[in-house]
């Protein structure tokens, strides 16, 4: 691991976000709440708070973090046929949380496909990414949705 001891503690945050896609009748099932396993987008978003307090357990090298927030917000899209799922990880220390919004995110994403792989093998989940990272020495990083590329500024 990357020795942080000698940086200074800042607030920090990131947010990261992906999708599933799936057929719209299955989106349509979770969206209703008819699902016969649940409150899918629940189980969901607790388990993408698990996962970002358990990166360091699932990333090697990864520093244990002391989370200070944690927020996992899923949407359906179903003029996309997909689910959006965004994820933000706070705290106040000596390094960066992206690797714990974009852990969130991911799975987060991969129990929506567990949940509803009984109706919808084909599901695909897309275009994680990191979407907006503050605090520390490196500055403010913001994705480019418009063209795809990332920006910075400090």
């Amino acid at each position: 691991m990357v020795d942080v001891g000698a940086k200074s503690h800042t607030e920090r945050s990131a947010t990261a976000e992906g999708f599933i896609r799936m057929q719209p009748a299955v989106l349509e099932m979770i969206a209703s709440g008819s699902h016969k396993k649940g409150d899918v987008f629940a189980v969901a978003r607790i388990a993408g708070i698990q996962a970002a307090k358990k990166t360091s357990d699932l990333i090697p090298l990864c520093h244990p973090l002391m989370l200070t927030s944690i927020k996992v917000e899923l949407e359906a899209e179903p003029d996309q046929s997909r689910v959006r799922i965004q994820a933000t990880c706070k705290l106040a220390g000596q390094t960066g949380v992206e690797m714990e919004a974009l852990t969130a995110c991911s799975v987060a994403a991969l129990t929506l496909y567990d949940m509803c792989k009984a109706v919808d093998k084909g599901m695909v989940i897309e275009q994680v990414q990191l979407l907006e990272k503050k605090g520390g020495k490196s500055g403010h990083y913001q994705h480019d949705s418009q063209s795809n590329n990332p920006s910075e500024s400090k």
